[in-house]
């Protein structure tokens, strides 16, 4: 292919401009990526003047380490936020996307856990969830809702779930927002058509809008599949991994930097989470891929 010179001013005008992105990009994902999978194949910490290569060896480690595997089973139980998040978001998105009064107000509010730091909301969740000075235990007490307090951050059973709902509460208005994009974007002419034909608001939802919203769902499930697996600040603010709620990322943090900073090893399970989430995203787009619009699988 053959450019003329003002085509090829064109396009290194372009990537000029597109430099200090790549620059920045390059600096701070994708060395810091290269370098991590480079250190995964050497037994490397900070506090050891002797690092030597060790190839598979960490992985290989990685199989025996029962800690690892318990990790594992916590980041793909967190998964479990994913469908409650899309049909919430998505219900919430159907009740503010129609233009009636004070719409815009309910929308802030849905939107103000996005906007606000994820360690305040943990904190004043922590506190919520307080066993014995909590709020939430101190009205369904007081309206007989329960016999005795419950243990929500302090019960191994219970921590990891209850901890999701912050994660659920959090998200909800960031996702509620794609959805609502993508309710904007359904032809007008679908809607009227479905009307004229005598669909019922419920058929108009489940035969024209979802089918429609495809899409939508598609990226909101693997934007909160990826931070599902990747969840950390919630569970240092409130638990600090204890009580069965250590999750992958949390033991990458605890094996590379908290514990003995055994950084080739924490770089190795950092390469199998990119592994898993590559893997993950891949068939979750083939998969969602299959339903397109018109129905066809």
């Amino acid at each position: 292919m053959k450019f003329s010179g003002n085509r090829l001013r064109q396009v290194g005008l372009a990537y000029l401009f597109l430099l200090p992105t790549l620059v920045i990009l390059g600096t701070f994902l994708f060395y810091p990526m290269v370098r991590a999978f480079l250190l995964s194949l050497w037994d490397y910490s900070p506090l050891s003047p002797e690092n030597h290569f060790v190839g598979l060896a960490n992985f290989i480690r990685l199989a025996t380490d029962s800690e690892f595997w318990h990790a594992l089973r916590n980041s793909f139980l967190y998964l479990l936020v994913v469908p409650v998040i899309i049909i919430l978001s998505l219900a919430l998105s159907l009740l503010v996307e129609p233009r009636i009064p004070f719409v815009n107000f309910f929308r802030a509010c849905y939107y103000i856990p996005v906007v606000t730091m994820m360690v305040v909301v943990a904190l004043v969740w922590k506190q919520i969830f307080d066993t014995d000075n909590g709020i939430l235990n101190a009205l369904l007490l007081k309206y007989g809702l329960l016999r005795e307090k419950i243990h929500w951050l302090t019960s191994p059973r219970l921590a990891l779930f209850t901890i999701m709902t912050v994660t659920i509460w959090k998200g909800l208005g960031y996702y509620m927002v794609i959805f609502i994009a993508g309710l904007r974007s359904i032809p007008p002419e679908l809607l009227e058509a479905a009307m004229i034909d005598g669909c019922k608001p419920r058929q108009t939802l489940f035969y024209v809008k979802i089918p429609m919203l495809w899409p939508s769902i598609t990226l909101v499930a693997i934007i909160s599949s990826i931070s599902a697996l990747q969840v950390f600040e919630e569970i240092y603010v409130m638990t600090l991994g204890r009580l069965n709620t250590s999750t992958l990322v949390f033991y990458i943090y605890d094996t590379g930097i908290r514990g003995d900073q055994e950084m080739g090893y924490a770089c190795a399970m950092g390469v199998v989470l990119f592994c898993i989430i590559f893997i993950f995203t891949f068939f979750n787009v083939r998969m969602m891929g299959r339903f397109h619009i018109t129905g066809e699988r």
